[in-house]
């Protein structure tokens, strides 16, 4: 996710270390009220959503919070990047690891070597060792043209030799002087390729004008995983509060629920620009707020299929 700008929200609270999943919350001012029912499929905090501040203060404030879990986006914090400082966070803060996000942004293309397949059998290696049930992963950029030849049989071949699924992402076209313009190969969008699991990043959808509702009737149950945000449909990746921008956010959310999703959905915002921790945490408990009220609402209409 790239940083962007966003409001500020109210003030958040709850429960210390060990609290996760089960702690109080605080829901911010205007923020709406927090439902007391959900599906299966959990909801968990991003560690990119709490930068610039470290991958070990995302943990205590997933906790604190009340979030199910946290995604590990694995970049040049030493200790994303190290699965036993990971696992003493996971056991302090009692609260697990659902998703290793593989080292493939631009800022992390040293991270792990600079072997694309070596980083994602590093990452399974990671989400065996601690539990996670899900590696995130981009498609390859075009420069990178043997990865991208092979990428999606490769995919396919590695899925096989494990139960951690490799859920792909959905990225977005670069739009400049009215053309667009792909970044990545075979495609930005996973839709119409053949990966057995995918991710759905709201805010990418935004940049990209696509409809995440009918992406995810598509996809059926190839949608694993959820990257819950907002976007304004500008060219950049906002990754704003869901509700914030013009994303259909509750749609999905309900529309999810009510097809019995059990996958995860993950809180993935940028409050690079929050002024204190308390701004920070404001905003990382009205996503979740808004994600478990509207997850627990499920849409009249339901889906044509189930989502596993």
């Amino acid at each position: 996710m790239a940083p962007a700008p966003i409001s500020s929200g109210g003030v958040a609270g709850g429960s210390g270390p060990g609290g996760g999943g089960s702690s109080s919350l605080i829901v911010p001012r205007g923020a709406p009220e927090l439902a007391t029912t959900a599906p299966g499929a959990r909801v968990a905090l991003s560690t990119a959503s709490t930068y610039p501040e470290s991958t070990a203060s995302a943990f205590e404030m997933a906790a604190r919070l009340g979030y199910d879990g946290v995604e590990i986006m694995v970049w040049t914090d030493p200790v994303s990047q190290d699965p036993q400082a990971l696992k003493r966070l996971m056991d302090y803060h009692g609260i697990p690891i659902l998703a290793i996000h593989a080292p493939c942004l631009l800022l992390t293309q040293r991270v792990w070597g600079t072997d694309p397949w070596a980083k994602l059998v590093r990452a399974r290696t990671v989400a065996e060792t601690l539990g996670a049930s899900t590696v995130v992963v981009h498609p390859p950029f075009r420069w990178q043209r043997d990865y991208a030849r092979e990428f999606v049989t490769g995919i396919e071949r590695m899925a096989g030799e494990t139960d951690i699924r490799f859920a792909v992402e959905n990225m977005f076209p670069l739009r400049a002087r009215g053309r667009e313009v792909s970044a990545y190969a075979p495609d930005w969008s996973p839709v119409e390729d053949d990966y057995a699991h995918v991710t759905l990043d709201l805010s990418h959808t935004s940049v990209s004008r696509s409809d995440p509702l009918e992406m995810a009737e598509l996809l059926g149950e190839r949608l694993v995983h959820v990257h819950m945000a907002d976007g304004l449909g500008s060219a950049k990746d906002e990754h704003l509060v869901p509700g914030r921008g013009t994303q259909p956010c509750a749609e999905l959310l309900e529309l999810l629920a009510a097809g019995g999703f059990d996958g995860t959905v993950v809180v993935e915002i940028n409050t690079r620009r929050a002024e204190s921790r308390a701004q920070r945490e404001a905003e990382l408990a009205e996503a979740l707020a808004f994600t478990r009220l509207h997850f627990a609402a499920p849409s009249a209409a339901g889906l044509r299929s189930t989502y596993g």
